[in-house]
């Protein structure tokens, strides 16, 4: 049951209430940009795999990364460069080598539920 009746026109229709509330809680484009490049830093299959990795074994360092996704480490050394400018991971320094994990939960939580999505197709 509506409230109010829709506005129309010939070629569309349009529910004022529903698009006033949208707007109302519409993010800023550089949040909509930020995510997109979130979701850009992402696109690459080898970065998935050290995603999944870091959510698998919480911290690993650029040997142990390069390893399991059977890349060099100048490689995978390039591929965190990139998840660490976007901030979907970050390291700790142990004298001379560093270690890398996801940045914080929402990464594990982004990556679980893209996963399942995937999965349950």
């Amino acid at each position: 049951m509506k409230d109010k009746k829709p506005d129309h026109t010939e070629d569309e229709y349009i529910e004022s209430s529903k698009v006033k509330s949208v707007m109302s809680r519409m993010k800023s484009d550089r949040c909509f940009h930020d995510m997109a490049e979130t979701f850009r830093a992402m696109s690459d299959p080898t970065r998935v795999k050290i995603i999944f990795a870091l959510c698998e074994e919480k911290e690993l360092c650029v040997s142990d990364i390069a390893s399991i996704i059977a890349s060099s480490k100048s490689a995978t050394s390039h591929h965190l460069r990139t998840l660490r400018n976007m901030k979907l991971v970050k390291y700790n320094k142990v004298g001379k080598i560093a270690f890398y994990s996801l940045d914080d939960i929402h990464i594990n939580n982004l990556f679980e539920e893209g996963l399942r999505h995937v999965e349950e197709k």
